[in-house]
């Protein structure tokens, strides 16, 4: 199977590379700085480094690097600085989820190309009728207002869910949205829920090693899949999925 990533240089995408090579795929990654990757994944065999910013690249080189892949991953996110959260490309991950939807209906590929997007419990599945108390809707509109890349991860999605929606012949797709994410070592169990089951005040945790190992579950069980395609599935590490 043949998988690409963006924003493969990040904590997450890191991990999701490493996991897809540990299990025999072929990876390709755009990467603006190839050397954020540890030697052993960006020397092996497996792995094709595209040194760009893939809003950078032209639609028809979008195209080159989607065809013939199985799945697109994006863990793409917006640098913890002034000028990566207020800066441009205000709209990263939405236009990134964009561009390479419409590069992978352009290849228009017999089989339909598996899409996952890196996303936020912040943001809610407007497909469900998901609770939110009177207070989480101040804050959110706050973030909304205030906070730039959260309102890029919401439009991201909702691209996904409303453009391309549930019945597109060349993309199915999952939104993946973590809860507070923390750096483990070694990957804990994990509970998956349709919707949060937390306030995102107290939003309990996922390490980033469990998040980038359900990606690659999305993408390389055909069971999973079917359960979480055309959704927006919550990952929690065990245990922490309720406030305690």
């Amino acid at each position: 199977m043949t998988i690409l990533i963006v924003g493969a240089s990040g904590a997450t995408g890191i991990r999701l590379v490493e996991e897809l090579l540990n299990r025999g795929h072929h990876v390709k990654a755009i990467v603006r700085s190839p050397d954020r990757l540890p030697d052993n994944l960006r020397d092996h065999t497996a792995l094709d480094l595209i040194q760009a910013s893939v809003l950078e690249l032209s639609d028809k080189e979008l195209e080159q690097h989607v065809a013939g892949c199985h799945a697109v991953a994006s863990c793409l996110g917006h640098n913890l600085t002034f000028k990566g959260l207020y800066g441009k490309p205000r709209r990263l991950v939405t236009e990134a989820t964009r561009r390479l939807c419409l590069a992978i209906k352009a290849n228009d590929q017999a089989i339909s190309t598996k899409y996952v997007l890196m996303n936020t419990v912040a943001n809610r599945n407007r497909d469900l009728n998901e609770p939110i108390p009177f207070a989480q809707k101040i804050m959110i509109g706050m973030l909304r207002l205030f906070l730039p890349p959260h309102a890029d991860n919401e439009q991201a999605a909702e691209y996904l869910r409303t453009v391309i929606g549930q019945n597109d012949r060349t993309i199915e797709w999952v939104a993946v949205r973590p809860s507070s994410l923390i750096d483990e070592d070694k990957a804990s169990e994990i509970e998956v829920y349709s919707s949060p089951t937390r306030s995102i005040v107290n939003d309990g945790q996922i390490s980033r090693i469990k998040v980038a190992r359900f990606m690659a579950d999305l993408i390389t069980n055909d069971e999973l899949w079917q359960q979480w395609k055309g959704q927006m599935p919550v990952v929690y590490n065990k245990g922490t999925a309720h406030k305690q």
